[in-house]
């Protein structure tokens, strides 16, 4: 592992008493070494465009019907207060975490904390390196959560990578000791099957359950290997972090066939990705429930064991969704928003080939009591403004704004931008606000944009894979009463309860 201050901040060696093998920290100069994705949210690569869609965006910027390139638009309500451009970490920015004054950025090359007491000027308190995509990154008390789902030659932050068909090969968890945020301090490595694409923290007073999510097995792999229709879950002592360890792998999709009992994906549902696994997964700790976004699937479980989580509703969408991403519930657990990443972030789907079904989120109300709850349909949701062919575009990563008596969410969509919508009314959800970027290129397909938009403390941090941390401040009197919500503490996959509601009545019926 590598501290990388800024140019002000004064250089310190760290020294790391770690129990797991491999762990070590050493102050290096050389460059961050690139980090290899698995499949999923990779870094879009660049691709070849012809010559007509470069026409078709010329001639779309020409007449106003998208901005031109790295040109901010944004709508009369919404702020742009602020960017801070990536800096040592020259790898994809991915997700964000929240503590106190603190906002915590992944990248695939390590993470960085931000001091953001200031949101105007967010000031860098210190980079890690310490590669491994995609660095899915989570904070509980004193300690950092981060994901590793590329196939490395070892449990260390100066690893390489190495092929998956290697049984020496490492992927899982780390953790971090944040209790001095200019110098974190890696204290523990959990390997797990497939790695972990992203993880969820299920807090507790004494440990954090840590759930992981990851997928693609493949008989070649032998730390991975089909039909992996489950999830890991991790037990993380907090007074001893360096003895975590994975407690299970509890089956969510059991069938009797060599492929569980998930979506079976093409050719009997083309176009649909094929469940060998879960991609994301929000809990909600105050009712005791989680939904999964699981390739082929969407999910509702019950987690008042963390331990061994109860699958209670599956659904499918075999027309129009393609890859089950990300879940997040309403205020008032009523409604679950499922994503759709489309392409897998590396296409351009917000077009009018594509249309406003596919690619988008999925409305569904929760309907029902306790373990009989279920999940139904209601209506689809994606930004009604088209990009260029030349910019990769689908639903991603996006957060609750806290406003009672009304469900409003701020999403990330790559250079989509993004976007503020209401979708209280679950059959006609509509966008109320939004800030983007034009392409990158008119010329190349050139991946980029923001990847996860999320609401802390009166303000949208947005972390934009190419531009870096961008700040947002929405003025409109739909959200306005959120401000007045303050959060010691924001993991946007362990949904929080914001108005420390009493009225349990229907948890456990």
């Amino acid at each position: 592992m590598t501290l990388l201050h800024t140019s002000r901040a004064r250089r310190r060696r760290l020294g790391v008493a770690a129990a797991a093998a491999g762990l070590f920290a050493t102050l290096l100069t050389a460059a961050p070494a690139a980090a290899i994705p698995d499949p999923g949210d990779g870094p879009v690569q660049q691709k070849e465009v012809t010559s007509g869609q470069a026409a078709e965006a010329r001639t779309a910027i020409k007449s106003g019907e998208i901005p031109g390139v790295d040109e901010i638009v944004r709508s009369d309500n919404v702020e742009h207060l602020a960017n801070i451009p990536k800096d040592a970490l020259k790898g994809t920015n991915s997700d964000l975490a929240f503590q106190g004054k603190y906002a915590y950025a992944g990248n695939y090359d390590g993470f960085r904390i931000f001091d953001i007491s200031n949101p105007k000027s967010p000031k860098t308190v210190s980079q890690v390196l310490c590669p491994g995509s995609q660095n899915d990154i989570s904070v509980s008390g004193n300690l950092l959560f981060l994901s590793t789902d590329s196939s490395r030659s070892d449990d260390s932050c100066n690893s390489t990578s190495q092929s998956a068909t290697v049984k020496g090969s490492w992927e899982g968890m780390k953790v971090f000791d944040i209790s001095d945020k200019r110098n974190p301090k890696y204290v523990a490595a959990v390997e797990t099957p497939c790695g972990s694409h992203t993880h969820t923290l299920v807090p507790e007073r004494r440990n954090v359950y840590v759930y992981v999510s990851s997928y693609s097995p493949n008989a070649a792999f032998p730390d991975c290997q089909p039909p992996h229709d489950g999830i890991s879950i991790i037990k993380v002592p907090r007074k001893a972090p360096e003895q975590a360890k994975m407690i299970g792998f509890p089956v969510l999709f059991p069938g009797d066939g060599p492929d569980g009992g998930g979506n079976p994906g093409g050719p009997t549902n083309p176009g649909v990705s094929k469940t060998t696994g879960c991609h994301d997964i929000t809990v909600l700790p105050s009712k005791d429930l989680a939904a999964g976004a699981c390739m082929g699937d969407g999910i509702l479980f019950s987690i008042k064991d963390p331990e061994r989580p109860k699958v209670i509703d599956q659904v499918q969408d075999n027309v129009n969704f393609a890859f089950w991403h990300s879940a997040t519930f309403n205020q008032d657990t009523n409604k679950i928003v499922f994503t759709d990443e489309l392409g897998g972030g590396g296409a351009a789907t917000c077009n009018a080939e594509i249309g406003p079904n596919r690619g988008a989120n999925g409305i569904y109300d929760l309907v029902g009591k306790g373990d009989k709850r279920k999940l139904i349909f209601r209506s689809y949701f994606k930004i009604p403004r088209h990009q260029a062919d030349t910019e990769n575009c689908v639903a991603h990563n996006g957060s609750i704004i806290p406003v009672k008596g009304r469900d409003i969410m701020v999403q990330s969509w790559y250079q989509g931008g993004v976007s503020f919508w209401d979708f209280t009314d679950s059959s006609k959800p509509k966008e109320i606000g939004y800030f983007e970027r034009g392409p990158i290129s008119v010329t190349d397909f050139i991946g980029g944009g923001t990847w996860s938009a999320y609401y802390y403390n009166g303000y949208v941090y947005s972390n934009d894979m190419v531009k870096g941390l961008d700040v947002l401040k929405i003025n409109d009197r739909r959200t306005d009463p959120a401000k007045r919500v303050r959060l010691d503490e924001l993991n946007v996959q362990t949904q929080p309860d914001y108005f420390d509601r009493d009225d349990d009545e229907d948890d456990d019926d």
